[in-house]
């Protein structure tokens, strides 16, 4: 029995990758393209203009966090769009009625997630180092914060997928709630520059945590406790899991 969760598992990550790779065209390269437009723009336009920040080029404190753009915007993207169309086309009623656990769907979901966000990840990277170099601080905490960043977010991209009913749905959490989150995380300004209130304000928002931990495993610096951003990583990771578990095998929004 257990080899036929782990060839289930197998192949529905298998086609979650193989789903975003046969179209890289339109999975891969739009966010780098986009990422490189940043680079230039702000870190060498702008970023000329603004100096350095935290002991560090304006460019080089940019693009951990970029970076970290780039990997919550295609995990949560590729879970949603993904899980949405099989749940529109009928398909997922297949999975539902397979004799597999619930906790194979969503592994085989997320892990497709995590792969694209961190395929993503991986290009911005090696894009940016024709803008600039920099010396890793510490590839543990990178690599942590990569995953379970990713991981958060193909969850919360399978949440948005379970209750979205039309495809205009799936876009709604992006557009008002996701993208501004990001673009107010931290990821082009010390959240120190702000004053007291927005200091204070700014550290509600959970993506200021993901942004500084994994510039933290770059640059060795950080403006909120290194601890938070685990614990807040592990609560919301669980939290998420657990209540997609819930839904999916209560069959919530998934069966006719």
């Amino acid at each position: 029995m257990n080899n036929l969760y782990w060839i289930a598992l197998k192949s529905i990550w298998r086609k979650e990758v193989t789903r975003f790779l046969r179209i890289w065209i339109q999975t891969l390269i739009p966010p780098v393209i986009t990422m490189s437009l940043y680079f230039i723009i702000f870190g060498n336009l702008i970023g000329s203009r603004v100096g350095d920040m935290g002991g560090f080029s304006y460019m080089a404190f940019i693009v951990p966090g970029l970076i970290m753009m780039s990997v919550i915007t295609n995990s949560y993207t590729n879970v949603c769009s993904s899980f949405f169309s099989a749940k529109f086309q009928r398909n997922i009623e297949e999975l539902l009625v397979a004799p597999v656990p619930t906790h194979i769907l969503i592994l085989g979901y997320v892990g497709g997630g995590v792969m694209r966000g961190i395929l993503t990840g991986i290009l911005v990277t090696i894009v940016s180092l024709f803008f600039v170099r920099y010396e890793v601080h510490s590839w543990l905490f990178i690599i942590c914060i990569l995953l379970l960043t990713s991981i958060l977010f193909s969850l919360a991209g399978l949440l948005n997928a379970v209750f979205a009913k039309t495809f205009d749905d799936i876009s709604l959490i992006p557009t008002f709630v996701l993208t501004p989150l990001t673009y107010l995380g931290g990821v082009f300004y010390s959240i120190s520059m702000l004053p007291i209130f927005w200091q204070w304000l700014s550290k509600i928002n959970p993506i200021v945590y993901m942004i500084n931990g994994f510039r933290y495993g770059f640059l060795g610096v950080t403006d909120v406790p290194l601890w938070i951003t685990f614990l807040m990583l592990i609560l919301f990771v669980t939290l998420l899991y657990v209540i997609a578990w819930r839904l999916i095998e209560n069959g919530r929004g998934l069966r006719s």
